[in-house]
């Protein structure tokens, strides 16, 4: 299971500074989630809350059930030390995603802490942001699957009759 966390706000996509975030909904952007990881047989949760400690609860009561963390923090990530804290201590792998350039925004937006608890960092790319996170989640947390093996003679046959 991935969990997808988004913090204050995100709830108002679609309608909030369009112009900023897009016109897609949370509710498109989890399903579009949901879809990507749905290929790779990995459940998703998503939780939005505009409370900083419902986002840590959240993250805690699922940290041995869950493979990995894609978060959008909204706002919190200028400045909640305790989600970063909260991210870094149930050590899974975490991808922060922030649909706009926060880096080409306003001086504050520029600093995250929360980054330096995450894997990586995905700004500026819109919705896609979350599917390329979510992708790199499944990827990298891929349960092995046992590989059967042809015996080497038949493998070489096989091979052979495609040169001719």
């Amino acid at each position: 299971m991935i969990l997808l966390v988004n913090g204050p706000n995100l709830n108002l996509l679609g309608e909030r500074e369009p112009e900023i975030y897009g016109r897609t909904t949370l509710r498109e952007i989890e399903d579009m989630v949901r879809q990507a990881c749905a290929g790779w047989n990995v459940e998703v949760t998503a939780f939005q809350s505009n409370h900083e400690g419902q986002l840590i609860d959240f993250i805690q009561e699922r940290r041995r059930s869950a493979r990995g963390i894609i978060i959008n923090p909204g706002a919190l990530t200028h400045t909640s030390i305790a989600l970063h804290d909260c991210i870094k201590g149930v050590s899974l792998p975490a991808i922060e995603v922030h649909l706009s350039n926060v880096h080409g925004r306003e001086e504050f937006r520029k600093t995250s802490v929360v980054a330096s608890a995450c894997r990586g960092q995905i700004v500026g790319l819109g919705p896609r942001g979350y599917l390329l996170a979510a992708e790199w989640l499944c990827a990298e947390t891929a349960r092995p699957v046992a590989l059967v093996k042809e015996p080497p003679q038949r493998a070489r046959k096989r091979v052979a009759r495609r040169v001719r």
